[in-house]
C-alpha cells in the first residue's frame, strides 16, 4: 500500500492531537514539525491549563468553537486515563458580583443548553458559599459547570508526542519551516533549516504563525494577532479554591481567573492585552498588566496571599484570529492543504475534537480513505511518579535502581531516576539538545519554592552526562540560552 506522506506544522496540543490521531491510519505517513527543541513550547506553554465546559462560545458567531469544545471536553475524560496525564475535575463557577451578571449567567447557561452541556445550573448564595467558602462575601450567586476540570498542559503535549511517536510517527524538531512547495495546484513538500519534507497533505498547526505558514502556500485571507495574558503563581501550602472561579465574562475575555493549578499553587489570572502582529515573541509580563491580574483576583478571592508568598509571574500569548473563530478546513485553491489556524482559548479543550475534525476532512474533503490499523496502541508507557509512591514502593524501586534514591529537587520530590527517565523519554520522542526546560516539563523540577536554585548545578551535571556534552553545552531552553560561565564554576565546586 502507498502511503499518504502528511506533514503537520507546529508540536503543540493542535498538532500532537492530530499526529495522534491520524497515527490510528495504516495508510498515513505522519510528519510532525516543530521549531522548538521540544514539543509543546509556544502557545501550550502558558496558559491556565483549564479543560472548558462548552458554555461560552455563541454557536451563531463561533460555530467550530461551539461545536469542538464539548467534544473535546468529553474526549480529554478519555485521554487523560489513556495517557496517564495529570488532571483534575472539579468544576467551575462563573460568580456574580451584581444583580446585573445573572442576565449574563442566564446567557450563559441557555447557551451551555443549546451546545449540549449537561448538568450546568445557577446556585444562589447559599449554595455557592458551600460550593466555595472562601470566596468574597461580595458574591450573589453562580453558574455551576460541573464538567470543567484542569490538566498539566506541557505533560499533555509530551504524553501524546510520545504515544504518537510510539505508534509510527516521525518528529522533526529544531526544524523551521521556511517555505511551502505548490506545483499545479497541489502540495509537494516543506521546505526547511533541515532540508526539505516531501508531503502529499500539509496541516498548518502552526499557533500564532499559522497565518505565515498559510501566506507561504499562497493562502492570505486571515491574519493572527497575539492577545497577551499575565499570570501569578504563589507558594505551595497557599489555600486556594476548590472550584475554578471566574468573574462574569466581558466580550474579549472570560476574565481573570483563580485557581488551584493541578500542581497544588494558587494561580491567577490571565489579563487580556492585545499585541500588534509583529510581537508573537513578546511574553514580557508588564508592572500595569499584573497589577491588573491581581486586583481582578481580588474581587474573587480577597484572601490573596502577601506578595512574598510569589515564587513566578509568567506571561502567555493566544493567536487571535481574523473572524474571532477557529479556522480549520482544506483550502480548495491549494489541494492538500489544511488550515488549522486561530486556535485560542478554548483551543486547549477544543484539540482532541479538532484532530478528528482534521482527519474527516482528509477523507471528505480530499477524498482519501483512511484505513485503521489492525494494532493501534492507546496507551502511553506507564510512567515512574517517585514523589507519588508509597513508602514501600519507593524502597522497591531503590532496591531495583539506586538513582531513584537520590533526591535532586528538594521542594518538589524529584529523583534522579526520575530525571533519567526523562531524559530517555526526552530521547524517544526526539529532542536532540538537553535543555533543563525539558526536564522541568516533565518532572516538575525548578517549579517549587526555590524554582531551581538547589537543584539546576545537579541537573546540569546529568544531561551533560547522559548527552555526551560538556556542562556549558547544556541550554536553558534550547540553541542560544546555553548555561553560563557561573553557572559552571558552581558545577566545578560541587555547589
Amino acid at each position: 500500500m502507498d502511503k499518504v506522506k502528511v506533514a503537520i506544522i507546529g508540536a503543540g496540543i493542535t498538532g500532537a492531537s492530530i499526529a495522534r490521531v491520524l497515527s490510528k491510519y495504516e495508510n498515513l505517513e505522519v510528519h510532525l514539525i516543530d521549531k522548538n527543541p521540544d514539543v509543546g513550547w509556544g502557545v501550550s506553554k502558558a496558559n491556565t491549563a483549564i479543560i472548558h465546559g462548552g458554555y461560552d462560545d455563541d454557536p451563531d458567531k463561533y460555530p467550530m468553537r461551539a461545536k469542538l469544545c464539548i467534544r473535546g471536553n468529553r474526549l480529554w475524560h478519555q485521554w487523560v486515563k489513556e495517557l496517564e496525564i495529570p488532571h483534575v475535575w472539579n468544576g467551575a463557577l462563573i460568580v456574580a458580583l451584581k444583580d446585573e451578571d445573572f442576565k449574563e449567567l442566564e446567557v450563559l447557561l441557555e447557551r451551555g443548553i443549546r451546545n449540549g452541556v449537561p448538568e450546568m445550573r445557577i446556585v444562589d448564595k447559599d449554595e455557592l458559599f458551600k460550593l466555595e467558602p472562601g470566596l468574597t462575601r461580595e458574591a450573589l450567586g453562580a453558574l455551576w459547570v460541573p464538567i470543567v476540570g484542569q490538566i498539566g498542559p506541557i505533560p499533555a503535549v509530551i504524553a501524546i508526542v510520545e504515544n504518537a511517536v510510539a505508534n509510527g510517527v516521525k518528529t522533526h524538531l529544531e526544524t523551521e519551516v521556511r517555505g511551502i512547495k505548490v506545483e499545479n495546484g497541489e502540495v509537494r513538500g516543506v521546505e526547511t533549516n533541515n532540508g526539505f519534507v516531501e508531503a502529499d497533505i500539509i496541516i498548518n498547526a502552526a499557533g500564532l504563525y499559522a497565518d505565515e505558514i498559510a501566506r507561504m502556500a499562497g493562502v492570505d485571507y486571515f491574519e493572527i494577532h497575539p492577545r497577551k495574558g499575565e499570570y501569578w503563581i504563589f507558594d505551595e501550602g497557599i489555600p486556594g479554591p476548590k472550584r475554578v472561579l471566574f468573574p462574569t465574562p466581558t466580550p474579549i475575555s472570560k476574565g481573570i481567573v483563580v485557581t488551584t493549578e493541578i500542581s497544588g499553587h494558587l494561580m491567577i489570572g490571565p489579563n487580556a492585552q492585545d499585541l500588534p502582529p509583529e510581537e508573537k515573541e513578546n511574553t514580557a509580563t508588564t508592572r500595569e498588566g499584573l497589577e491588573e491580574v491581581w486586583k481582578g483576583a481580588k474581587k474573587l478571592w480577597p484572601q490573596l496571599p502577601p506578595r512574598s508568598k510569589v515564587i513566578r509571574t509568567f506571561a502567555g500569548l493566544r493567536p487571535e484570529p481574523t473572524g474571532g473563530d477557529f479556522i480549520i478546513k482544506a483550502e480548495g485553491e491549494v489541494w492538500g492543504f489544511i488550515n488549522v489556524a486561530g486556535i485560542r482559548s478554548p483551543g486547549l479543550t477544543s484539540a482532541p475534537a479538532i484532530a478528528y475534525e482534521v482527519a474527516e476532512i482528509i477523507q471528505r474533503d480530499l477524498g482519501i480513505e483512511l484505513v485503521e490499523k489492525k494494532k493501534w496502541n492507546p496507551y502511553r508507557r506507564e510512567i515512574t511518579h517517585f514523589f507519588a509512591l508509597s513508602y514501600e514502593k519507593v524502597n522497591e524501586l531503590v532496591k531495583r535502581n539506586p538513582a531513584y534514591g537520590k533526591i535532586v529537587c528538594r521542594c518538589n520530590k524529584v529523583s534522579e531516576g526520575d530525571i533519567l527517565e526523562a531524559v530517555e523519554r526526552m530521547k524517544f520522542i526526539g529532542v536532540k539538545t538537553p535543555s533543563i526546560d525539558s526536564v522541568k516539563f516533565r518532572t516538575k523540577a525548578t517549579t517549587g519554592t526555590c524554582q531551581g536554585s538547589f537543584c539546576r548545578p545537579r541537573i546540569i551535571q546529568i544531561l551533560a552526562r547522559e548527552y555526551g556534552v560538556s556542562p556549558w553545552e547544556v541550554t536553558l531552553k534550547g540553541k542560544g540560552s546555553e548555561i553560563g560561565i557561573g553557572d559552571v564554576k558552581v558545577l566545578v565546586r560541587g555547589e
